[in-house]
């Protein structure tokens, strides 16, 4: 994915990696291009869970200021829907929360604005200590706009997230881990997030993909609704190749193997 963005797959697992490293990965249109085709990339059968990092000495410091200059140019474009409900900016984090798979975000020195949109896209965000992270819009005299406003109401309370917007501060991932919008801190956060990608990876890839399914209808529908939805995906997973064998495995103490 051009010189932006890196992908390997290997076991199961979809490396994701930003790679303007010596612009601490700093978004221009060229990564947000490379970031959404990486999503659409790595959707594919084989891959089993997604690790979304960034090279150098930052995950992500947010939009490039000379970006920014060309949007001033024509504002009213960010209404084009160029990806199904989303524009390309909003791409870029969405694409990450409608992946069928779960995706660990690994974060370090600085999650700022856009890459922290990006961020809150993950199923998990593991950060480093002292991790600096900001909705850094308003000191642009902006508002997050990069699916910010649907991912920030799911992780956090309303008073909290509304001095973020408001004020634009900087906080630590150790206050972010409080707030909801980071899992967990570790001293390793990639090592960490590789981690938990793999144990996923062990794990019945049909139930992992029904259970983020599930988790969204849990997020945002009734409770009527989500019954119903966890009893009609339990009922299309018992008995299916993947759920025989996870529980063949299991009673004969032994890794799986899943088709």
């Amino acid at each position: 994915m051009s010189q932006r963005v890196g992908v390997e797959i290997a076991d199961g697992v979809a490396h994701v990696t930003l790679t303007r490293g010596d612009k601490m990965n700093a978004l221009d249109p060229a990564m947000l291009e490379a970031i959404a085709g990486a999503g659409a990339e790595v959707d594919r059968p084989d891959v089993r869970a997604v690790v979304l990092s960034g090279e150098g000495r930052a995950f992500c410091a947010g939009l490039d200021v000379a970006s920014f200059q060309n949007l001033m140019a024509d504002p009213q474009s960010i209404n084009d829907r160029t990806h199904g409900d989303t524009n390309l900016w909003q791409q870029v984090a969405m694409v990450w929360h409608r992946l069928p798979v779960p995706v660990i975000c690994a974060i370090h020195h600085t999650c700022f604005g856009g890459g922290l949109q990006i961020a809150l896209g993950a199923d998990m965000r593991i950060a480093a200590p002292g991790t600096r992270m900001s909705v850094m819009e308003m000191k642009w005299g902006l508002v997050p706009d990069m699916g910010g406003m649907v991912l920030m109401p799911r992780l956090m309370r309303a008073d909290v997230m509304r001095r973020l917007i408001y004020t634009g501060e900087v906080f630590a991932a150790e206050a972010a881990l409080d707030w909801g919008l980071v899992t967990e801190i570790a001293e390793d956060p990639l090592a960490r997030a590789r981690e938990i990608a793999a144990e996923i990876a062990t794990k019945s890839p049909s139930a992992v993909r029904a259970a983020k399914a599930l988790c969204e209808v849990a997020a945002t529908a009734e409770v009527a609704e989500v019954l119903r939805a966890e009893s009609q995906a339990q009922a299309d997973l018992i008995g299916k190749p993947h759920q025989m064998e996870a529980a063949m495995a299991n009673m004969q103490k032994r890794a799986p193997v899943f088709e």
